[in-house]
């Protein structure tokens, strides 16, 4: 697979990487502690996000990559304040026009979390339990963007020329939307991604605890709300009640008309625009190592709605499913509170495959809810909403860089990884490759339980150091594929 001089720096290069993993968890440790919370729109989080963004860029630089720190302004929040938005860094090490060169996405953001939550240990204190570390942002995303970090220091402590020309765009409100983001990839569309010839996004998990995996695609998502109102003001049960259209009967009937217990959606047209699944197609999930057992296990299910590997793969990456997320405007405190609520809201979404269009989505979903509520004869209002509409994203397995990427798990970690979907959705994958046209491609480091947004969210002491070599390894591979197997002579 590899030349023997290429091979010899493999070695150098690993050798090198197990050598420092122990200053490669510190560093994380020291990431980890910053609680750059996004979803929180408090002073004193951002404050941290500014600290966590300038720490990264520090770090950047201390590599010899030039770094641009984009100011994105204030937003205004529903309470009318106006918080400052967190800086997107572009960084570049590089720029021979004989390499290919790969652009890295990440977020140095996080979930809220708190140990009260139920975490075992602080979530910005990086704990190390049973080869585990513990800790939020561990695997979502600080240590996959560290990872790529260590790979590209790792070059640069061994005095190696790097094969390709290094990238990268780390945000800071991923976990709040993404604000300004897409933006500027337009706005940078003929700049910054001009020299770009492949975007590696690591933000997800394998599907096996053991098994790598690349991702060549994610759902759609389109969230909707619908509103029944009799009224603003709430009614008294025992004055009101049975002399009402209550809104909440109505609510829940339109709710209930959505989807099955098999799961099934009841929107009449909602699968004809889904894509054929080819024998191709099936022929992959089959390949999938996954024990549907274990997999329940580690999720805590008693039982799934699919009873075998491929029922269940294809029902979570290749149909779509339906929702039913909450109720706004009932009562849901303790207590035997005899209210009837006069203004509902339901929300629900719907994840989207190929080649399915949230504009078709909404008209659908529309119609059907206007025809149910039709029929109940209601004098209550009735009002739906799409609030979000993102398309499914999927790339090409036999693109340049999966196959490098293929190649590189099968060094680093001696099989061929699961190609594999992931059933949420990621929509900066979609956004890059719909504005900037290159090659993008997800590569996961972290395990199936990994926890990600959870308490107790770890990455695997293994994960992150193999992921370094991973990264490492994948840059030779490229340049290795890009270049039709001729080797730079400037990385031996």
């Amino acid at each position: 697979m590899f030349s023997s001089a290429h091979s010899g720096l493999l070695e150098k290069l690993f050798h090198y990487i197990d050598l420092h993993q122990d200053e490669f968890v510190q560093t994380l440790k020291e990431w980890v502690a910053i609680e750059s919370d996004s979803v929180q729109p408090v002073p004193r989080l951002r404050q941290k996000l500014f600290q966590m963004m300038a720490l990264a860029a520090d770090k950047l630089r201390n590599l010899g990559a030039g770094v641009e720190s984009i100011d994105l302004g204030s937003q205004q929040m529903p309470d009318g304040q106006s918080l400052p938005i967190p800086p997107i860094l572009l960084a570049e090490l590089g720029s021979d026009p004989e390499k290919p060169t790969v652009c890295f996405y990440g977020h140095l953001d996080v979930q809220p979390a708190q140990k009260d939550d139920g975490w075992l240990t602080d979530p910005y204190t990086l704990t190390e339990v049973d080869g585990k570390l513990y800790g939020r942002g561990a695997t979502d995303n600080k240590g996959p963007v560290l990872a790529w970090i260590n790979a590209v220091s790792t070059f640069r402590a061994l005095q190696q020329d790097l094969p390709v020309n290094i990238k990268l765009i780390l945000e800071g409100m991923e976990e709040a939307g993404s604000i300004a983001l897409e933006e500027l990839v337009m706005r940078e569309k003929d700049h910054f991604f001009s020299s770009v010839d492949y975007i590696v996004i690591s933000d997800n998990l394998w599907l096996s605890q053991r098994k790598p995996a690349l991702t060549y695609g994610t759902r759609g998502n389109c969230y909707f709300t619908v509103e029944v109102k009799c009224r603003d003001q709430d009614f008294h049960s025992g004055t009101f009640g049975g002399i009402l259209n209550e809104p909440m009967a109505d609510l829940v009937a339109l709710l209930g008309s959505l989807v099955d217990s098999s799961g099934h959606i009841l929107i009449p047209g909602i699968y004809d625009q889904m894509a054929p699944i080819t024998e191709g197609e099936k022929t992959m999930y089959k390949n999938i190592d996954m024990d549907l057992e274990e997999y329940q296990n580690i999720n805590q299910v008693e039982k799934f709605l699919f009873d075998t590997k491929e029922e269940l793969l294809m029902h979570l990456w290749r149909y779509p499913s339906l929702s039913i997320h909450g109720i706004e405007g009932a009562f849901d405190e303790p207590g035997t509170k005899t209210v009837i609520p006069g203004r509902v809201l339901g929300k629900f979404s719907i994840r989207l495959v190929p080649t399915m269009s949230p504009s078709v989505v909404e008209k659908q979903v529309t119609q059907h809810l206007e025809a149910v509520f039709s029929k109940r004869n209601s004098f209550n209002k009735m009002a739906v909403s799409m609030v979000l509409g993102l398309h499914p994203w999927t790339a090409n397995v036999n693109d340049t860089q999966y196959l490098a990427a293929q190649r590189t798990i099968k060094t680093v970690f001696g099989v061929n990884p699961d190609m594999i979907r992931d059933g949420s959705t990621i929509p900066i994958a979609k956004i890059f490759q719909a504005i900037t046209q290159k090659s993008v491609m997800m590569l996961p480091l972290g395990a199936v339980d990994d926890g990600e947004h959870s308490q107790n969210e770890k990455i695997n002491r293994w994960n992150y150091i193999q992921g370094s070599k991973l990264f490492a390894a994948f840059f030779l591979e490229l340049s290795k594929q890009h270049s039709g197997h001729q080797m730079p002579s400037s990385v031996y």
